[in-house]
């Protein structure tokens, strides 16, 4: 196995493992929940591609405490180059402090091939509020301070004078905060529509990123999806684009819903 193609390989077992045990799980209903989704898209900005990508997403309530933890990947290829290489690891616990108000922990991982970043850390907690909770329109927002560590490449360029000028890879650990509001509402029985913003801020760069999406049901548990996802970059590397968009299709498996 090509090392290009581990992060998609180690993301698709997980989900394989994930859809059997947790779906097992979903059923003696201890709390689990959550989907997997196969995705195809088309992204445009620092790659003009189509691509493969694989996600999970689970969650398990207990009392007062919300554990959950997503992973995804996106993988593609143009005239047999890669063009695409993302992926994505994040785990979030949350303590309801009352029916509103809840305190939540951190802890995020990306790596994408074609950003001026080996990778993204980011460690942190904060105060969360649900501004609706009801069973057709749910929203919730949440924001907190915490540590992001940005691992910056290599980049080799040219002076005035055409001579090379290389300037060196660097990690740069600094004060960061991250805020995300996550909206739904169900259209009706079979459709929802979803809205969630992310904002990921470091001295670095401040990466921020919007998905709209419509999801619809095929069955009790399998879902049809189409989405929209911006990216901002407020200070990309020399050399690279600030917005990437993507637009994907999926096919969703949801459990103990």
């Amino acid at each position: 196995m090509s090392k290009r193609n581990r992060p998609l390989s180690i993301i698709a077992l997980a989900s394989a493992a994930m859809l059997g045990g947790n779906a097992a799980v979903a059923q003696e209903n201890d709390g689990w929940s959550g989907e997997a989704a196969f995705s195809a898209g088309y992204t445009t900005g620092n790659t003009e591609t189509t691509d493969l990508g694989l996600g999970i997403d689970v969650a398990r309530e207990q009392g007062v405490w919300t554990y959950e933890f997503v992973a995804d990947g996106e993988y593609g290829e143009q005239d047999g180059i890669e063009s695409r290489n993302r992926y994505f690891l994040s785990g979030d616990v949350d303590r309801e402090l009352n029916e509103k108000l809840f305190a939540f922990g951190r802890t995020s991982y990306e790596v994408d091939q074609f950003t001026g970043f080996d990778s993204r850390t980011f460690v942190g907690g904060g105060l969360g509020y649900h501004i609706y909770d009801g069973e057709q329109t749910k929203w919730t927002v949440r924001a907190g301070p915490g540590v992001k560590i940005d691992e910056v490449k290599r980049i080799i360029s040219t002076d005035s004078l055409g001579a090379a000028l290389i300037i060196p890879a660097e990690t740069v650990s600094s004060f960061g905060a991250v805020a995300r509001s996550a909206f739904a509402h169900k259209l009706n029985d079979n459709v929802k529509f979803t809205n969630e913003t992310d904002v990921l801020y470091g001295e670095t760069s401040t990466q921020i990123e919007n998905m709209v999406a419509l999801t619809a049901s095929v069955s009790q548990a399998i879902s049809a999806r189409v989405s929209f996802n911006v990216r901002y970059d407020t200070n990309p590397a020399d050399g690279f684009e600030d917005t990437d968009t993507a637009l994907k299709v999926a096919l969703v498996y949801g459990f103990g819903q």
